[in-house]
């Protein structure tokens, strides 16, 4: 009561009234100053060991294992106090609703993701990644025979667009390109995509709907990309996600070993076996 209201009355007033001896109520609240130290290294160790995930329930139980009992408000002061924010209260991706893509053109590729032949199957997939407040999209080309991206582009609209400059980026003869798989998402289904596969002779291959197995290794890819790439980083505009998106995609290429290439890059799995 005294300290909720020493901005009001003096201690000793305070004190006085209530006959409570003011060295009782100094030792009392040095105590309190020294128990809220000792928590909050608590709650910083919490939060930090478990990867920045728990929040104030999470929190309140581990606190509850080591013997303190702790209400979920003075957890939460203390968080803010840090600036300790769990990933499950950062904003999250909500999808926009896209239509499917109705075609008749079915899958040809069969989950035959094992290849034995240099750019033969390309498949591909999108993500979405933040950039300032909005939430933009990254489109890559993978080669199924050393999981090599050889095509990508990203931009704020999730789009046949985004899939074209990803084609424009492919740096080998798109001649030598003979089926090119996806899931039914709409930004996969538009005229320029069917000119263009159609002008290199690309036959097209479509997972079947709600089957996201039938395109395991894009959907692994875009899973590697969210974790190593993605997960945590906002950036700053759209020329700065290019930039860091080349370099991700150079490393990934040329540098990050890979467990279905034993353990090869995806250039030294395709020269060792020239």
């Amino acid at each position: 009561m005294i300290r909720n209201n020493c901005h009001k009355y003096s201690v000793s007033a305070m004190c006085d009234v209530l006959q409570i001896p003011r060295s009782t109520y100094y030792y009392e609240a040095q105590i309190r100053d020294d128990q809220d130290e000792e928590l909050t290294t608590l709650i910083v160790e919490i939060f930090k060991e478990n990867r920045n995930i728990y929040g104030q329930r999470k929190i309140k139980k581990k606190l509850e294992k080591l013997g303190w009992i702790v209400s979920r408000r003075r957890i939460g002061r203390i968080m803010k106090e840090q600036g300790l924010v769990s990933k499950y209260t950062v904003a999250q991706y909500k999808p926009s609703k896209t239509t499917s893509n109705e075609s008749e053109i079915g899958n040809i590729l069969n989950r035959k993701f094992d290849q034995d032949q240099e750019l033969k199957v390309i498949v591909s997939d999108l993500t979405y990644v933040r950039v300032q407040q909005k939430w933009h999209y990254i489109c890559v080309l993978v080669d199924l025979y050393n999981r090599e991206i050889i095509g990508h582009s990203a931009g704020p609209q999730k789009s046949a667009a985004l899939v074209q400059r990803a084609f424009a980026s492919v740096k080998y003869n798109l001649n030598r390109l003979e089926l090119f798989h996806t899931d039914r998402g709409s930004e996969f289904k538009n005229q320029i995509i069917d000119q263009a596969l159609d002008t290199f002779d690309i036959e097209r291959s479509l997972s079947e709907k709600g089957t996201p197995y039938d395109n395991a290794v894009a959907e692994a890819t875009f899973k590697t990309i969210k974790t190593e790439f993605v997960r945590g980083t906002i950036f700053p505009s759209q020329h700065e996600l290019d930039l860091e998106l080349f370099d991700y995609v150079h490393w990934f290429n040329h540098i990050r070993i890979h467990g279905s290439l034993d353990y090869l890059t995806p250039t030294e799995y395709k020269l060792m076996n020239l």
